[in-house]
Order: C-alpha cells, then structure tokens, then sequence
C-alpha cells in the first residue's frame, strides 16, 4: 500500500513502507549513493510525518524482504514473541516513540517487551528520534552478559583490548596487550584482527593468548577475529578459543557474501558451547556489524543502510552473544560521509541494538579519506559513554597499525571513565588491584619495568 501527504503544497508519494523508510531516515551518502535517499528536506519530513502514523502491526504483516526469498526475514518473524508484544501492540510508530521515552518506561519494561520488537520497528522509531532521544532511551535498556567476567552492568564500561600487528608477530602482538592491560584496558576481550588465514598461525595467536591469560589469571577472554569456518575447525584440533567471532549483516544474500549462513553459525555456537570454557557464563560469541555492509555487497534489495543495520542484530540476538560491535566508520565515506553522519549511525546503532537485547559495543572509527578528525570521535565516544555504552576499543596511539584506520585509545577508555564515573568489569576491577595496576578507586597506577607482566612475560621483546 502507497504513502502520500500534501506539504507545502506538494504531493509527496512514497510506494511502499521500504520506500517510506528510506525516505524518512536522517541523510547519509550510503542512501544516496544507492538512490534510495529522500531528494529534500521537505520530502523527508513527509515521509517522517507518515511513518508516526504507521501501526507497529503493519511491519508484522508487510515484510520489507519477502519471507520466501530471505532468511533473516524467516528468523524474525518466527522469532517473534506475540505475547510479549501485547502491551505495545496498539501503538503506531510515533506512539512508541512517546512510550520510551516516558519517564515510567522503565529498563524492566523494556525487558519485558524486547523478544517483540523487531529491527525494522526498531530501526522506524529510531528515525523519529533525536540524538538526545536515542541516548536517553538507550541507557534506560540493561543488557549483561557474562564468560569470565561480568559486562553491561550499569555504570560500568568494558573495553576490547586490540593488539594488532600487520605481521602477526607473537612478541609485537604481546607488546601491545601488556601495554593495554597496564592502563586497564581488556575486560571486554583481548581480539586481535589477524593478518595471516593461515591455520597455524592463528593457532599460535590462540594459544599465545590463552598463555598469557592462564599464567597472570587474568578474569578475561580471548578472540582471533579469522572466518567462523576457521574457528570451527580450529575447535575440532583442540584450539584454547574462547569466543567466536564472525561479522554478520542484515539480508541473506550479504550474509552469503560473507560465507555464511544461520547453519554455519548455528554449528560455531554449538562447538564454542562444548568447550566449556566460560567459568560464569555461557555467552561464547562475538559479532561485528556496520552501516553500509548489505549495500557494498549489493544485497540490500533497495532498503535503506541503517535498517539493514538493525536486521543484523536479529541474526545477533539468536545466538546470545557476550559482545556485538559496530565498526561504525570502517566501511568510508561512500556510506557515512563525515563526522556528523557517523555519529549520528553509532548512537542509532547503539540505541537499536540495546532496543533488540544486545550488547551493544562501538568501534568509534573513520578511515583516513573520510571529512573526520579525532575530534568527532571523542564526540561521539563521549556521548555513547553517557548512553551506556557496553564497550569501545582500546587500540595503542588509536592508531590500528593492520587495519589502517583510527580508532579510540587506551588513553581515551581512561578518560571516558574518569568524566562520567564508570567501572571495569568488576572482576577484572579486582585483578588490576590485585596486580598493583590500579588502586582501590580504580585509578591506574604508575608501573615500573619490574612488574610481573613486563618482568615475566617470555613473549615480550627483551628491550622492554
């Protein structure tokens, strides 16, 4: 069924709800780099005016991917909870917009509705939000997951040490991970992004990690950031893999791009969980996700980039991951163009993942060619932080040597802690006192090249 409105006296007509979507999302170049954008400001508010009077029924019976074609389609729309939906099942886009943000919509009734909100209901309130509406409803969601330690409790933030090397260099990789776990970085994950495919490689870094991490036990996990295939077949040779990494994204035909499908992630999940290695709890995986990734692919099927965005997160939530991220400017310019445009992708990233009962970590990130400077991503980092954020990367100088892109720092988790009070993990908070990394206030101490992990660390380069 169509859409039109008269504004300013002008007929503005949108074909279906996936065109209406589109059209009544903020601007970024990805949109319009697929056409899929509204030509103006005006057009775009019509199309906004018309999604609040949209009912939250309607994305139940009109699917913006058909059923029979999409997978992702079929996982959300079985998944569906009806019964959990009942008390928001009369409200239209606009309505539910008010409902979360009313002062009496509080993080249990948030919970309470989570399993019957789907990503394109999430992804439709979100573009009638304002940056300060998706920050405020986000921090009221409480999402905690748990492997060796504790993430997502309120007023906490965790932080995935990532000690990349172009190389894969054992001693280059430690250097970085002793250098991030001196400044309290780690609790989210120690994951390194490898150079090498090759299985004996990542098999080192496995075992390198784990290593470390027994010898110093350190109330942490670790990820190797290879194809979910490799992991699986890492599992099978007796690899020490504590979580299991794999980007997703949003459509069947992306996911296919990325050599995989719900199967293949179905088998990762089960053989993580037949380690038995998380001593508190059993949220074995890690996803990665961004703007753009359906549409660089070109398997978007002419739905706009932020609620392919959110149709990732359907494919997160079935596996109760300890951890999802958006990279949120990885992909460049020709998805989100500056600053502005990603910060305003991360904070709906977060809000919507949060929305969807995910723990929702930002990699606050922009390629070299993009209209950034770090000083948007301290913008973006600081308000994430008061969203509640799960976790951000910790990366030495923000500077990611394999990658080539920037990123946040250990010095920047130090400030964003500082500013808005927030804690470590708390078991990982008891080990940095433990190790005379931190004081009992969690402020980093001053270490000296005598400490048990510069002194006893064979991985180490001995200059250090």
């Amino acid at each position: 069924m169509a859409f039109q409105m008269t504004l300013g006296g002008h007929v503005h007509h949108f074909a279906d709800l996936k065109t209406l979507m589109a059209c009544a999302s903020p601007f970024r170049s990805g949109d319009a780099l697929a056409g899929l954008a509204a030509t103006s400001h005006e057009e775009r508010m019509a199309a906004q005016m018309l999604l609040a009077e949209v009912p939250l029924r309607r994305f139940l019976d009109e699917a913006l991917i058909p059923y029979e074609s999409d997978e992702v389609t079929r996982l959300i729309l079985d998944r569906h909870d009806a019964l959990a939906f009942a008390p928001i099942s009369h409200l239209t886009v606009g309505d539910f917009r008010n409902w979360l943000l009313l002062g009496s919509t509080d993080s249990d009734m948030l919970a309470a509705v989570v399993a019957s909100i789907t990503p394109e209901m999430a992804a439709a309130v979100s573009k009638l939000m304002r940056n300060q509406d998706l920050i405020l409803v986000a921090r009221k969601c409480r999402v905690v997951t748990q492997f060796r330690n504790t993430i997502g409790l309120p007023g906490h933030l965790s932080v995935r040490l990532q000690p990349n090397h172009p190389t894969d260099d054992l001693r280059g990789v430690a250097a970085s991970m002793v250098d991030g776990l001196l400044y309290g970085s780690g609790d989210a994950v120690i994951g390194i992004n490898p150079a090498s495919d090759a299985l004996s490689t990542l098999t080192q870094l496995w075992r390198m990690l784990d290593e470390v991490r027994e010898k110093f036990a350190i109330p942490t996990q670790s990820c190797v950031l290879t194809h979910v295939t490799n992991q699986i077949q890492a599992i099978e040779q007796g690899a020490p893999i504590d979580l299991v990494f794999q980007s997703i994204a949003g459509t069947e035909q992306a996911n296919a791009g990325f050599g995989i499908n719900l199967g293949i992630l179905r088998e990762a999940h089960e053989a993580a969980l037949s380690l038995k290695r998380g001593t508190l709890g059993d949220n074995v995986m890690y996803f990665e996700t961004g703007q753009g990734s359906a549409l660089s692919a070109n398997a978007h099927h002419g739905v706009d980039q932020q609620t392919c965005e959110a149709r990732a997160y359907a494919v997160a939530r079935e596996f109760r991951p300890l951890l999802v991220n958006t990279v949120v400017g990885f992909i460049g310019p020709e998805y989100l163009y500056d600053g502005k445009q990603i910060t305003r992708a991360g904070l709906e990233d977060h809000f919507c993942g949060k929305l969807l009962g995910l723990p929702m970590g930002c990699d606050i990130c922009y390629t070299n060619h993009a209209e950034v400077d770090q000083n948007d991503m301290d913008d973006l980092m600081t308000l994430l932080g008061v969203a509640g954020v799960t976790f951000i990367m910790g990366i030495p100088g923000a500077d990611d040597i394999m990658l080539n892109y920037q990123s946040t720092s250990f010095h920047d988790a130090l400030y964003l802690r500082q500013v808005l009070g927030l804690k470590r993990a708390p078991e990982f908070d008891a080990w940095l006192l433990k190790m005379g990394i931190a004081d009992e206030s969690g402020v980093i101490n001053p270490v000296g090249v005598g400490h048990a992990l510069l002194s006893q660390l064979p991985h180490l380069p001995q200059s250090l």
